[in-house]
């Protein structure tokens, strides 16, 4: 099958580099000529493990290409994916003006019929927008070209993305129509042969159950965090809690780790969107609120806990940071709490060394040259000299350090971490004091 891509940032090109892997052929498109003119090198403007090897190959194949040309990708294929992107306006909606930019443009210039498949996340009632906005250029046109939007959402997790699109829990499909089911039963064929994984629904419950999705796994998070900090306060550890309900199988122990907060581009961004739907039809939605209200909370969390240890002015201080994306296996660092306690940190007089094995030129892009920061070849280098490691993010390398030279690096032995990687036990009896996320023992050992 031929295909058009709109967006070609995480969701589209690895859309795109699947379908074209197994053998359809794929035509990205994007406004940015910079991004294009790279992929057209091989030049890949995100990290996730796989996609730069499948690309290339795809490539090679003549499986996909990359253009900027909107005409030329209407007229390529029948079959047209909207990934755009939908960032959170003012208000926390999602913004949806690159979507409807997209179907626009597919009308103006479609002289056959198409389906229209919108891959972004976006709200219930955006494939009834992006009807309207088509058929309102095609009257302008005065032209009667038929056409179908439907709603395939992404369940992709940065980091696995390959995975997640080649081996699908479930492919969503909300549509009614007989000829786009058939069309998209098709399309998902090759990744859908050991058994049935296609979902059919209407429109607005394939819309919804995208955000419901990411809303309930942020739902689990935020619940952790919650029971993690009371577990502080109770001298419980959150670690025997968590084993003792991830294994009622009616909860599971996915997603019930406690940390730093989660971030990303998908989580914060859908909690406040479906919020904000909800408020768009007159409903409180009281536990997604709370669900954001404790995330946002929680990222303050290791900068309290730093200066509850050195006190709130930190002149003087240098703090190593290990781990800046806000999951191992990415360098996207929207949201990521490591921002947070960067920012914390630096107006409180101190300075930083950073270190991650991916994002280090995300995090240069975002920070710059600003006075206080230094960047990192190693986690080492990040380290030495430094009054406290600070940790963020699980990557392997950080997950058994040489405590020995670890200490002999730092000036003082001190670990905050956000992600509960050590025993509390085990560096309460080698001398350290150790800040972890709800770990009874870790309140122990701060006094040493």
């Amino acid at each position: 099958m031929k295909i058009t891509i709109y967006g070609s940032g995480y969701v589209g090109l690895v859309t795109g580099a699947c379908l074209a892997d197994v053998g359809h052929h794929v035509l990205c498109v994007d406004i940015d000529e910079e991004k294009i003119g790279n992929l057209k090198n091989g030049i890949i403007p995100i990290y996730e493990p796989g996609l730069e090897e499948i690309i290339k190959q795809s490539v090679a194949d003549g499986h996909i290409a990359f253009t900027t040309n909107i005409e030329e990708a209407v007229a390529y294929a029948d079959v047209q994916f909207i990934a755009v992107g939908t960032p959170p306006d003012e208000d926390g909606s999602a913004d949806l003006q690159y979507v409807l930019a997209v179907a626009n443009s597919i009308a103006q210039y479609m002289d056959r019929p198409r389906i229209v498949i919108d891959k972004s996340t976006v709200p219930v009632g955006t494939a009834e927008k992006v009807t309207a906005e088509m058929k309102r250029i095609l009257k302008e046109r005065d032209v009667d070209i038929d056409f179908d939007v439907c709603s395939n959402p992404e369940f992709l997790k940065e980091g696995s993305a390959i995975a997640d699109f080649m081996k699908p829990d479930r492919i969503v499909v909300g549509t009614s129509d007989a000829k786009t089911e058939a069309i998209m039963r098709e399309l998902y064929e090759p990744f859908n042969r050991s058994h049935d994984r296609m979902v059919f629904m209407d429109v607005p419950s394939a819309e919804l159950t995208k955000y419901a999705a990411n809303s309930l796994l942020a739902t689990k998070i935020s619940f952790m965090n919650e029971i993690s900090n009371l577990a502080e306060l109770l001298g419980a550890d959150i670690e025997n809690v968590r084993r003792g309900i991830g294994s009622d199988s009616r909860i599971g122990f996915q997603f019930i780790y406690p940390g730093c907060g989660y971030g990303g581009s998908c989580f914060p961004k859908d909690v406040q969107a479906l919020a904000k739907t909800a408020d768009s039809v007159g409903y409180d939605a009281q536990l997604l609120n709370a669900v954001e209200a404790v995330n946002n909370r929680q990222k303050y969390v290791l900068p309290g806990r730093i200066k509850q240890h050195f006190g709130d002015d930190l002149s003087g201080k240098t703090f190593a940071i290990w781990g800046l994306s806000f999951k191992p296996e990415t360098d996207d660092m929207r949201e990521a709490s490591s921002r947070v306690t960067i920012e914390e940190l630096l107006q409180a007089g101190a300075k930083v060394q950073v270190f991650d094995p991916v994002a280090m030129d995300e995090c240069n892009r975002i920070f710059g040259e600003r006075q206080g920061i230094r960047y990192c070849d190693d986690k080492h280098a990040a380290v030495k000299d430094a009054d406290a490691l600070v940790i963020h993010t699980e990557w392997k390398t950080f997950r058994v350090p040489d405590f020995e030279r670890l200490a002999d690096e730092l000036n003082s032995k001190v670990i905050f971490d956000g992600r509960n990687l050590y025993e509390p036990a085990m560096l309460k009896e080698k001398g350290w004091s150790y800040y972890a996320i709800g770990r009874g023992d870790s309140i122990t050992s701060r006094s040493g």
